[in-house]
């Protein structure tokens, strides 16, 4: 297998800041294994980390600042994402928090020399999926993106997302592009148990099993009043609904 090219040198790229080349190495099939995003300000670490995913056959790009990093998300799609804490431009918090905002459901590793509970508490309820202390091991670096890849896509932490949708059920809050978007308590339950169950159908009377109180005397008219409120608010004028109507049996959420 070829050496993996060398970092850029600072001031290449569009702007004047620093991009990595990414470039492909290939399995036996000739198809790279996964496109991941290292976002890293230490440029001997990010070498590292780079180097060895790419001897495991992934195809890995690089950015040294927060403001390089936020920019390739907007531009282009990974299939997961390695996030340091503190990067200059922009933190690693601050980006994971605007890139659920946008409704981004890549899976987010995030590393910190930061260890305490009410910091690492603080990673997961802005959205990562999951947590490394520096130093580490680079195997240990490894089988943690392997779980993350393994994983749905729809699976964001505690911020779940979809389009440009994203929920998270710590603050209680749901954004669209970023705006936040008042809905009734019923409102947020039913997208909360949709989100979590992308692509599922469920008859009226099955989310009423699952989503109203067993005590409430509400029926399936109450159901689809709330689906009806809820397209309102989330949908996009013209483009077909997130939640999408399967005649004769029920509900579901596009899972795309």
């Amino acid at each position: 297998m070829r050496a993996a090219p060398p970092l850029p040198a600072a001031g290449e790229g569009a702007g004047g800041a620093r991009r990595a080349k990414h470039y492909n190495v290939v399995d036996g099939g000739g198809k790279a294994v996964a496109k991941i995003l290292v976002v890293e300000d230490d440029r001997l670490l990010s070498r590292l980390v780079r180097d060895y995913l790419a001897s495991e056959h992934h195809n890995v790009e690089v950015a040294d600042t927060g403001s390089t990093g936020m920019e390739m998300l907007e531009c282009f799609r990974y299939d997961a994402i390695i996030l340091d804490w503190e990067l200059p431009g922009m933190t690693g918090i601050e980006i994971l928090k605007r890139f659920r905002a946008k409704g981004g459901k890549t899976p987010v590793l995030m590393l910190t020399q930061r260890g305490s509970i009410n910091e690492k508490e603080t990673g997961f309820d802005s959205g990562t999926d999951d947590y490394l202390t520096k130093p580490f091991e680079m195997r240990e670096l490894s089988a943690r993106v392997r779980a993350l890849l393994r994983r749905p896509a729809v699976f964001t932490g505690r911020v779940l997302a979809v389009r440009d949708i994203a929920l998270d059920p710590g603050s209680h809050k749901v954004t669209r592009n970023g705006q936040e978007v008042d809905l009734l308590p019923k409102e947020f339950a039913l997208l909360e148990f949709l989100l979590r169950h992308p692509g599922e159908v469920f008859s009226a009377e099955a989310l009423l099993d699952r989503v109203w109180s067993s005590e409430s005397e509400s029926t399936e008219e109450a159901v689809s009043t709330c689906v009806r409120r809820l397209r309102k608010k989330v949908d996009d004028e013209g483009k077909p609904s997130l939640i999408q109507t399967v005649h004769g049996v029920g509900y579901r959420l596009a899972a795309d």
